[in-house]
């Protein structure tokens, strides 16, 4: 890939104020573009990288959906975050310089490999690469917290409305509509995720249906009533 087409895909790229520092001068953009070492496309269900793998590069997301899981003591994959589009993946492999889960695509998928010394180097003379590394670090810490409070003290109502608010707001900051979503991810995965049974999944999916908060055909789903599904999740815990 010659540095010209390196240039168009981040200086011109629609997704560049998603995952890349705002209001840097013409000549840091510049810069900036020669971190994109190359560019990778992932089949549906390969892994962009496995647990155990050497860290050497974080993945810009340019086109396509990702889950990243952990494989359970006894054998099952659990799910730990769906990453789409303008979002950053492989931060888990900094800590020990190699990775700690596997990311797979969860349809055909494009990304944008960032080599991590390089962006160490950069950090160094463009400050604003640096504290929006920190920012993204943080922002995964805080969504961790997140994860936590679904698992920890909701009820699969809550669990499921939180997660959907959540998903149709990141698609929302792409440019995509804010009541209308393709799930890419399976019913299933859901539920690994958010720790709920399958059948608890497609079971509050169908109480949502039946009281008009959403409307569900396969995995195409339908926000009909936002307002309900917020309730939801503020709803005052039982003493």
């Amino acid at each position: 890939m010659t540095p010209q087409t390196i240039r168009v895909a981040c200086s011109n790229c629609n997704l560049r104020e998603l995952c890349m520092p705002m209001g840097l001068s013409e000549s840091d953009i510049g810069r900036l573009d020669d971190l994109v070492a190359t560019r990778r496309k992932i089949k549906r269900g390969a892994a962009l990288f496995s647990n155990g793998d050497r860290f050497n590069a974080l993945y810009a997301i340019r086109t396509g959906f990702f889950k990243t899981c952990v494989a359970t003591a006894d054998g099952r994959d659990q799910v730990t975050g769906f990453q789409m589009a303008g979002e950053i993946i492989g931060l888990d492999g900094i800590v020990a310089d190699r990775h700690s889960c596997d990311a797979v695509a969860l349809e055909d998928a494009e990304v944008c490999v960032m080599p991590y010394d390089r962006i160490e180097e950069l950090s160094r003379e463009v400050p604003a690469l640096q504290s929006h590394v920190h920012k993204i670090m943080s922002r995964e810490i805080v969504r961790e917290h997140g994860v936590m409070l679904l698992l920890g003290s909701m009820r699969a109502e809550e669990r499921l409305a939180a997660f959907l608010l959540n998903l149709v707001q990141r698609l929302h900051a792409r440019g995509f509509s804010q009541s209308e979503l393709v799930l890419r991810m399976t019913r299933e995965e859901i539920g690994s995720y958010l720790g709920l049974k399958l059948e608890t999944v497609s079971r509050t999916f169908s109480k949502f249906a039946e009281e008009g908060i959403v409307e569900v055909k396969q995995r195409h789903v339908r926000i009909l009533d936002t307002e309900a599904l917020r309730a939801i999740v503020n709803a005052p815990a039982c003493a």
